[in-house]
């Protein structure tokens, strides 16, 4: 997996592997200024996985890139900052149309879009 920009090929499961799941509409958010694809129901977290970005923060100290761990809200690993709030846990946040998402410590290093 790609270490620069925390990104790697889309991983959105389609066709068969949904198992007759159906998604709810499609819209768009922003992340890191890039236009992310997301769906009703989904939270940043799912929104930011499907479009490649497996990182989502870097740690104040060392730089070291976090990203989704234990998916309940527990960790911290997760955190974005969402329309200028910092430290929104992204597993358990709702995306919402138009929503402006940052990654912390990605700051005009990448422009959000996989690789």
């Amino acid at each position: 997996m790609a270490e620069q920009g925390g990104s790697s090929p889309g991983l959105r499961v389609s066709g068969a592997a949904l198992h007759g799941v159906r998604r709810g509409p499609v819209f768009e958010i922003l992340v890191d200024g890039a236009p992310v694809v997301a769906y009703e129901g989904e939270t940043i977290a799912t929104a930011l996985l499907g479009s490649g970005q497996i990182a989502f923060r870097r740690t104040a100290k060392r730089g070291a890139p976090r990203g989704l761990f234990c998916g309940m809200g527990v960790c911290f690993d997760c955190l974005v900052t969402v329309d200028g709030v910092p430290n929104v846990r992204s597993c358990v946040t709702p995306a919402r149309p138009g929503m402006r998402v940052s990654r912390p410590g990605f700051e005009g290093e990448h422009d959000g879009t996989p690789d």
